[in-house]
């Protein structure tokens, strides 16, 4: 290897790369040397040359985030129709902070080439889809559309994960279709209505407003740390673990009749749930997965700014005053309010349409059985 460092420093690349062969077959798992060797072929204009080095050097070290651009590179340099899917791989492997210098160059030329292999690759698979499309109704188009976008990589599979209660075979779906809840038109109508009770409970020096997230400062939730017992996300609650919050109860009468047309899941201790979340200006809550997957979460915006969104699984959408809509919140969400007032929306949970009757009386029985608090909402 000092010969090999001493011709490399002579710029004798042709006695450099002799040198590094020798060293390669003596010690053929050593990385670093065929990473050298990589290079030096490369400089020498011997791309293929270059590439079996690296592809040496990745079977040792199949997940190196420099091997994987270099394989990349030598490959769109070879005009391989591979090199695409290859930029793609090294992309996935870009480690966390700021990239080097000397690599920066190499990761723009990633990202763009991946993306241009990603857009032609995108048009062909629409190309061939479009008879099968052009039949399909507005919810088969948008779920041909996901199924284009996850064959791409351009979103990512996500899956119902509770951090408790998880019921098997229930339907996974990150926002849940308007057909399956009659009770959504009635809800979304009364807006005004809720919207008045809500100026009246945040009018009244008796209502309660209370952090969203309150847990001991020892319990093992590092995503709620900057948020826990913090006013920039605060809850007026009406029911809150099946308990009627008289304090504000008391002020939104005609919400309060509303609920009881609703089917929320009563369990002791647990449901129903209502409340006025309310995010303040700036605020992002991270991204977090629910207690059980036995039931919904709806949301009906009431004052939203421009550019507040939120996102469950790989659907991001804006909220909209009045229009509401039921989501799996055991499936990773987020939110965000990135405007400098106010957003508020009013929550509740309902039962997950897939259980039974019977399967609900299961569901109550064992959260009653664990107490107090399984909520998650």
């Amino acid at each position: 290897m000092a010969e090999a460092d001493q011709a490399l420093a002579a710029q004798d690349l042709g006695r450099a790369q002799r040198l590094l062969r020798e060293a390669a077959a003596a010690s053929p798992e050593d990385f670093p040397i065929l990473m050298r060797l990589a290079g030096v072929s490369r400089a020498l204009r011997q791309p293929r040359v270059a590439l079996d080095a690296v592809e040496r050097a990745l079977a040792i070290s199949p997940l190196d985030f420099t091997a994987l651009l270099m394989r990349a590179s030598l490959l769109q340099r070879i005009e391989d129709p591979a090199a695409g899917e290859a930029w793609g791989n090294a992309l996935a492997q870009r480690p966390d902070g700021a990239i080097p210098p000397q690599l920066a160059g190499v990761v723009e030329e990633a990202e763009r080439r991946h993306g241009a292999w990603l857009d032609a690759r995108e048009a062909r698979l629409k190309a061939a889809m479009t008879e099968a499309e052009a039949r399909a109704d507005a919810a088969e188009r948008t779920r041909i559309a996901r199924f284009r976008s996850n064959a791409l990589r351009r979103t990512r599979v996500f899956h119902s994960e509770p951090t408790h209660f998880h019921f098997p075979e229930l339907t996974e779906r990150e926002f849940h279709p308007r057909a399956l809840f009659s009770w959504l038109a009635d809800l979304e109508t009364a807006t005004p209505i809720i919207a008045a009770e809500l100026d009246a409970v945040m009018a009244a020096q008796r209502a309660e407003l209370v952090p969203y997230i309150q847990y001991p400062d020892h319990a093992p939730l590092r995503q709620w740390r900057a948020l826990n017992r913090n006013l920039d996300w605060t809850a007026i609650h009406l029911l809150q673990n099946g308990r009627r919050i008289d304090a504000n109860a008391s002020l939104c009468p005609g919400t309060m009749t509303l609920l009881e047309s609703l089917p929320q899941p009563r369990i002791a201790g647990c449901s129903p749930n209502a409340m006025f979340s309310l995010l303040a200006p700036g605020t992002r809550i991270p991204p977090h997965n629910g207690v059980s997957n036995t039931r919904l979460v709806c949301h009906l915006p009431l004052i939203v700014p421009e550019g507040c969104w939120f996102r469950v699984g790989a659907e991001t959408r804006p909220w909209r005053r009045g229009e509401a809509f039921v989501f799996d919140d055991t499936i990773e969400h987020e939110a965000m309010n990135p405007s400098d007032a106010l957003r508020v929306v009013f929550i509740i949970d309902v039962w997950h349409p897939d259980l039974s009757p019977v399967e609900q009386a299961a569901v109550t029985a064992m959260m009653e059985a664990e107490g107090a608090g399984a909520s998650g909402l």
